[in-house]
């Protein structure tokens, strides 16, 4: 692991011009509408970031390519991850994030990510040792926060991947499925109880689970009570993709609580990416819906349309996508190149940072875009399913372990920003 420098080592001049650029000493907090989030929100820089870090080392190796490129990541939000530590270290660094933020007077991005089971023991494997363990953490974050203003993704992949998905004997009671969706349901409870913030309870992305299946998970996790569900965190598909797929999943939950009275507590009626009713599924070209192919997504429009019609707009759940890494789209390996799975998720090459973060969207029901996963971080040492194989064969190299940063993949990001990366000056 790369030792970070101390700041105190860091050059008066560059520690102010990055201080500066990041974050604007006369920002004005943005007035508090309860847990909905302001448009004008603006969102909190981390000084001391992985890419002010790399700057730095970038000065000292006479690159200054890739300083200046490093510098311009460095002024723009990006989330902040908990995924471990006691109760009393959580509670204490939360504090400490939510007081930093507030004399900025911006607001902080906050991820939990400790669920036990994570990740199905893959690359991220992690998480609390028992539920009792995850919810005396959860409520020590919660404590942290306080009435501090505070935008919460909560537990990435947490309902898209439940225990039951993992394998066939993971879960073969159902008991460790409900203790996750217990633990869920805890968390929204225990942070909205805090005045000041937005809770997002994660749903994977617009190419896993059906628009139906994802919106009975967020209603038996209680989303409800949230904000909103966040989206494509931690991956790459389009922005308006996951625009697509999220204003669907708005809809079903509406349709299934609160629709037409034979609808509620039939999520499963609703159409998606994978298919609709109204397409005529015969066979020929273009007549069913392919979740690849967003030019047959008129098919699940047009259910949606003829069966839902139009909701109130304020009785409509809204929801966050992450564009840390989308600016390429999803990454499409050579037809052929891979016999297994060639995991597009994992260190994709040739990608590209997508939309700035915003809470300007201009897209209705999309509170705001970020950057939730840290750009320039591994998703883990990935070798796309060859047997045998250590190295990726995509970088032929070990990929650095799931969150180590990695300057090179960094660098490529930023090269690849769609649109072209500038400093964040506001």
């Amino acid at each position: 692991m790369i030792p970070r420098i101390p700041r105190s080592l860091i050059p008066v001049g560059i520690a102010a011009l990055l201080a500066g650029l990041a974050v604007p000493a006369q920002a004005e907090a943005a007035e508090s509408t309860g847990h909905r989030l302001p448009a004008g929100t603006r969102f909190y820089v981390e000084p001391d970031s992985d890419a002010t870090q790399q700057v730095l080392r970038d000065l000292t190796d006479h690159d200054p390519a890739s300083a200046l490129a490093m510098a311009k990541l460095a002024t723009w939000p990006q989330a902040h991850w908990f995924s471990e530590g006691t109760p009393d270290q959580v509670e204490e660094q939360t504090r400490t994030l939510v007081r930093r933020a507030a004399r900025t007077g911006t607001v902080p991005v906050l991820v939990s990510y400790n669920i036990p089971g994570r990740d199905c023991s893959q690359y991220s494997s992690g998480g609390a040792q028992s539920d009792a363990a995850y919810q005396a953490w959860i409520a020590a974050l919660a404590r942290g926060v306080g009435r501090s203003k505070a935008v919460i993704i909560l537990e990435p992949d947490a309902l898209a991947n439940l225990p039951r998905d993992c394998s066939p004997t993971t879960d073969p009671t159902g008991a460790l499925t409900a203790g996750r969706i217990a633990d869920l349901r805890y968390a929204i409870d225990a942070l909205e109880k805090q005045p000041n913030t937005t809770v997002y309870l994660d749903a994977g992305n617009s190419h896993w689970q059906s628009v139906g299946a994802m919106t009975q998970r967020l209603i038996d996790a209680g989303a409800e009570r949230t904000q909103g569900f966040s989206l494509n965190v931690s991956n790459f598909f389009a922005t308006d993709l996951s625009d697509h797929y999220g204003t669907w999943v708005s809809n079903c939950l509406w349709y299934a609580t609160k629709g037409p009275e034979s609808a509620r507590g039939h999520a499963d009626r609703c159409a998606g990416q994978y298919y609709s009713p109204a397409a005529p599924n015969d066979g020929k070209p273009g007549n069913s819906v392919d979740a690849d192919d967003p030019a047959t997504w008129h098919w699940t429009d047009q259910w949606f349309q003829q069966t839902v019609g139009t909701p109130p707009a304020n009785e409509l759940t809204h929801f966050v996508v992450d564009t840390s890494r989308n600016g390429k789209g999803a990454w499409k390996p050579p037809a052929g190149k891979y016999t297994g799975d060639p995991q597009i998720w994992c260190n994709p090459p040739g990608r590209g940072i997508g939309d700035r973060p915003t809470a300007d969207t201009g897209t209705p029901l999309v509170d705001a875009y970020l950057w939730i996963k840290t750009v320039g971080q591994s998703d883990g040492q990935c070798n796309r399913s060859v047997p045998g194989a250590t190295a990726d064969p995509e970088y032929g190299t070990v990929d650095p372990p799931a969150g180590t940063w990695w300057p090179e993949q960094a660098r490529t990001l930023v090269g690849n920003a769609t649109p072209a990366l500038t400093f964040n000056w506001r």
